[in-house]
């Protein structure tokens, strides 16, 4: 297994991934910004209810999966700390992200703080979802058709069949 320790040590500073425990996410973010690494678990707004009350809480938008900002010298470092499986890898080699995708997902959060993750692999046709931006905020409908950034849902509850292109991110699966 290859790791971040075979490229040179003076490799400059770069955004990788790493896999953590499930439900970890917070806990390994903060662990590792006690010793000093440079990390980001990116957070969405939630709102939980529970039998006496409805509470605002903050989740990770991506599931077992926190970015480090490392030179090599710290991969070890960041192995050790609890909670952490391992490097994501991508074609032998842990996975680096470009600054760029981290600044749009710091944007898409500030300016989105609900925003969800939906994973095309998710949907399905037949599928039941709600659309939560737009004309048809809150709107509920059904799959027909996945494409490759939309889905094209009936939304049904119009006395009517409406027919539109929805943007993937724009929906929530309902169960």
């Amino acid at each position: 297994m290859e790791g971040l320790s075979s490229i040179r040590l003076n490799t400059p500073k770069r955004w990788y991934v790493i896999y953590t425990r499930p439900r970890w996410e917070k806990k390994v973010d903060e662990l590792l910004k006690l010793q000093g690494i440079n990390s980001y678990c990116p957070l969405k707004r939630v709102r939980h209810k529970w039998a006496d009350r409805m509470k605002d809480v903050e989740l990770p938008l991506f599931n077992s999966y926190v970015f480090v900002y490392i030179d090599p010298r710290e991969e070890l470092k960041v192995r050790a700390t609890l909670g952490v499986m391992n490097f994501v890898y991508y074609m032998g080699r842990p996975a680096q992200v470009r600054d760029v995708v981290i600044e749009e997902i710091r944007k898409c959060i500030d300016a989105f703080p609900d925003v969800e993750v939906v994973d095309l692999q998710q949907l399905e046709v037949g599928d039941r979802v709600k659309i939560k931006e737009g004309l048809m905020n809150n709107k509920e409908g059904q799959v027909i058709k996945l494409r490759q950034k939309s889905v094209m849902v009936v939304i049904d509850s119009l006395n009517c069949v409406l027919l539109t292109d929805v943007n993937i991110e724009d929906l929530e699966l309902i169960n």
